[in-house]
């Protein structure tokens, strides 16, 4: 269970593996928004630049515009950064490039990778989050809430998990003898959320039940292995059998 002080999504696999992602706090948060910022402002420099090669006297430009015309500008100077948050969160699996750089990412309440309407929808409650100043009320809601989460986060139903890089090599062991070795070309590469479930897995296993390692990690050598009925039984006979294969197993992909 995790502590107040250290909140995380507890997320349930198909084979009932409970994985828990830590959630991001203030911190993260504001350094991927000041990197964002930063970009953001980059283009908005760039682009006055390049406007004044266009029009030799801005000030006058700008005065000669209509009210409603200057409103425009403000919506559209929005429309920009809300475009692109959104479409970094959905293009980038829930990453923005501060988001990416800081290692957090967004996600839904399940988990399960943020879509167009979340993402839309959380990027347009910036506004609400931002007032009265330096996103006074989104501070407030994140620092009162469980996981973190503002305005925007509550009303799509996202939050912010930290990525937690998983060292491979403390996982190393040396492997039984009577371990069959991860058939060459008889299986298909294992995608990112594979490889991380089977480490989530060899990071756990130690703190399981016996019973309950033992069953999860025959059922990990069934989906992953590749194995027929007879190298299958032969590898879990033996003992840290399992266990060693899976290692192996994703070694492989590296």
């Amino acid at each position: 269970m995790s502590s107040p002080a250290s909140p995380s999504l507890d997320v349930a696999t198909p084979e009932r593996v409970s994985l828990s992602l830590p959630v991001a706090g203030i911190g993260y948060r504001c350094l991927a928004y000041l990197v964002d910022l930063a970009l953001l402002f980059a283009f908005w420099v760039l682009a006055y630049f390049v406007f004044t090669l266009l029009v030799s006297d801005v000030v006058g430009f700008f005065q000669g515009l209509s009210g409603l015309v200057r409103t425009l500008m403000v919506v559209g100077v929005f429309a920009t950064q809300w475009v692109y948050w959104t479409l970094c969160e959905v293009l980038l699996g829930g990453q923005t490039p501060g988001k990416r750089l800081v290692g957090i990412r967004v996600v839904r309440v399940d988990g399960s990778p943020v879509g167009v309407l979340e993402s839309a929808v959380r990027n347009l409650l910036r506004v609400v989050d931002s007032f009265p100043l330096i996103y006074a009320v989104g501070c407030l809601s994140i620092l009162l809430t469980r996981q973190h989460r503002r305005l925007g986060d509550l009303l799509a139903g996202t939050l912010l998990v930290r990525e937690e890089r998983i060292d491979l090599d403390k996982y190393t062991a040396a492997a039984a003898p009577s371990v069959v070795p991860p058939p060459a070309g008889a299986t298909a590469r294992l995608a990112s959320g594979d490889v991380e479930l089977i480490l989530s897995f060899l990071a756990r296993a130690p703190w399981l039940e016996p019973a309950a390692r033992t069953r999860l990690g025959a059922r990990l050598v069934e989906r992953y292995g590749g194995l027929d009925a007879h190298q299958r039984a032969t590898l879990l006979a033996a003992p840290g059998g399992a266990e060693s294969f899976l290692r192996a197993r994703v070694q492989a992909e590296r």
